[in-house]
């Protein structure tokens, strides 16, 4: 059976894979083959260029040709790399063994030998992975995150001057204004965001056990920390790790997780609230045509684009974890445990990207009902009491906390009359009895 949306195992490439298909160029199991073609030919062509001495023949001419080699990849290409490794039982070797075939056809048999030279898989894959999750991180995931902190502005503009009720603890707060509710979420997204910028690609790249002992073995004149410090940071614009075992101790790819886990978060936190806004009446939601809300109650509209992204960004949270967690502790030199791990790295961004679009498609349902906005305001007259006692306090008001507090701890219904009525009992000045009859719910919202 081949496989299809229908019979994945993975709602990511079964029920979601059009959400997520641009992700293949970088996760997929072709594109870490492809990745890691990548990294051998550039590495085969940085030592002609330093240059070794039985490389010095090699004419840079046919660099391009080499390079043709990755970036013509194709999904024949993946199957032949396929191939033999179902005969050498590793990954990592049947590339080597691929670009050799390759390196024959284009008459470079007598250099085959340096490809690969002094290396460990490790090497390889610790310098194919960081770059495609450094270019699917600059390539899909920014741009989607981008889309989702741009609407979340433009709905903070557009909501600005929406004067709404505040709940703490679920209870009738100090008034706010819409706007700025979702501007708080839009902050805490671009703080987070910006520590992105200060975690680098890294990569292990030195051998065996991270000494280039190979490599100096054969030729212990060449400075090969600062080749291969060059090699990672010029070629494959990665940063190089040294020193480290034989694999990278991935303590920046897990810093990497850890802060997409909390943009994550961040998202859950607005998709709750969203959530919370539609069931008080304070959105409707844009009708589509033919759509069905529920299989018994057909009048439910339902708010299930941020149920449906809570749930797929609390999996990628999840993964992020086990990733940010696992991937930093190998026995002794290394264990191959991070290898099948990484293998799944795919996972919670593809996660993510589904909980992104979902958030999107909801904000872009939402229908503002400002009626129901003024009328939980005018049904909580109480929450101005905090904005008179602090005036009589700066009037030297004897006790206003406590004046306040017995008006309005209260279950009797306090309305905009009995606020009123009340300021007029107290022993304060007309000028001052008129400023406070100008607070309502709707303005006192603070700055």
């Amino acid at each position: 059976m081949s496989l299809s949306p229908l019979n994945a195992i993975s709602p990511i490439d079964g029920r979601y894979r059009s959400k997520v298909s641009e992700l293949a160029p970088y996760f997929s199991e072709e594109a870490l083959i492809k990745y890691r073609v990548l990294v051998e030919i550039e590495y085969f062509i940085a030592l002609c260029e330093i240059p070794l001495p039985q490389l010095k023949s090699v004419d840079h001419g046919v660099f391009d040709s080499l390079r043709g080699i990755y970036q013509d990849f194709s999904e024949e290409d993946a199957l032949a790399i396929k191939k033999i490794e179902s005969i050498t039982n590793h990954d990592v070797k049947a590339v080597e063994y691929f670009i050799k075939e390759k390196f024959d056809k284009l008459g470079l048999s007598q250099f085959k030998e340096f490809i690969h030279f002094g290396l460990t898989s490790q090497d390889i894959n610790n310098t194919a992975i960081p770059l495609s999750i450094k270019e699917a991180m600059n390539n899909v995931y920014v741009p989607e995150y981008l889309i989702v902190l741009n609407k979340l502005k433009d709905l903070s503009k557009d909501w600005a001057s929406i004067s709404m009720l505040a709940r703490t603890h679920g209870q009738p707060a100090s008034p706010t204004r819409l706007g700025k509710e979702i501007q708080v979420f839009v902050t805490r997204l671009e703080e987070q965001f910006n520590l992105l910028n200060d975690i680098p690609s890294a990569a292990k790249f030195g051998g065996a056990t991270g000494n280039f002992n190979a490599h100096h073995v054969a030729y212990p004149n060449i400075d090969w920390k600062a080749f291969g410090s060059k090699f990672v940071q010029e070629k494959l614009g990665l940063r190089h790790s040294f020193p480290t075992t034989q694999i990278e101790h991935y303590d920046h790819m897990a810093a990497l997780f850890d802060t997409l886990k909390r943009i994550n978060t961040i998202i859950i936190d607005l998709d709750r609230d969203i959530w919370t806004y539609v069931s008080m009446d304070y959105f409707k939601q844009k009708i589509k045509k033919g759509e069905v809300g529920s299989s018994a109650m057909p009048h439910k509209v339902n708010p299930i684009d941020f149920e449906n992204s809570e749930g797929n960004l609390g999996i990628a949270n999840a993964v992020f974890e086990h990733l940010a967690a696992k991937l930093p502790v190998s026995r002794l030199q290394r264990d191959l445990t991070d290898s099948t791990v990484l293998r799944n790295v795919g996972v919670p961004f593809g996660h993510t990207l589904i909980g992104f679009k979902s958030t999107l498609k909801g904000l872009n349902k939402l229908l503002l009902n400002e009626s129901k906005f003024a009328e939980d305001l005018e049904n909580n007259w109480a929450v101005v009491a905090e904005a008179i006692q602090t005036i009589l306090r700066r009037e030297g008001y004897p006790n206003p906390y406590e004046a306040l507090k017995g008006l309005t701890r209260t279950n009797s219904k306090i309305n905009q009359d009995s606020i009123s009525n009340f300021i007029d009992t107290l022993e304060v000045s007309n000028t001052i009895k008129d400023e406070l009859k100008r607070i309502t719910p709707s303005n006192y919202t603070g700055i």
